[in-house]
């Protein structure tokens, strides 16, 4: 979105006859499909090979080839997500002073959200209570309480 040049450059492309009015998004989703494609092509097979045969050991063999290449691919889909996440937030995020990097191969997170933060104020005769919001990040190592600029 940053770049103006690219952004023309993609839409020339996408409007191309050639590339079927079809996003990049979809050009890069694609491999994706067709492994799982795969998938449902070697059950129906592995239905129709002879119980105990050559052909069905092979089949089976390449089904859970696979099946692990799927594992390995959606579990590697769920890194990027996560460090995307992770730089997204460190962009969002300004520290006082820089206690440890946000972004780090092992760090994922967990669950965040907004919460109202209860300020009892006892100086006063009456008890005062201010309200601010805060937001709660939870990283399978850290917990990191912020809240908004003022």
């Amino acid at each position: 979105n940053g770049n103006a040049g690219f952004q023309q450059v993609l839409e020339r492309l996408e409007s191309d006859p050639v590339c079927q009015r079809l996003s990049l998004k979809s050009f890069l989703i694609l491999p994706f499909q067709r492994i799982t494609r795969l998938k449902l092509l070697l059950q129906n097979i592995l239905k129709r090979t002879r119980p105990g045969s050559e052909e069905e050991v092979q089949a089976t063999q390449a089904y859970d080839a696979l099946e692990k290449l799927i594992k390995d691919c959606n579990e590697n889909v769920q890194r990027m997500k996560s460090t995307e996440e992770l730089i997204y937030l460190s962009q969002k995020i300004e520290f006082e002073c820089k206690i440890f990097p946000l972004v780090s191969q092992s760090r994922r997170l967990v669950k965040c959200g907004e919460l109202t933060a209860l300020d009892f104020s006892t100086l006063s005769p009456k008890w005062k209570v201010t309200t601010r919001p805060i937001y709660l990040h939870l990283f399978n190592d850290c917990l990191l309480l912020s809240r908004p600029k003022e």
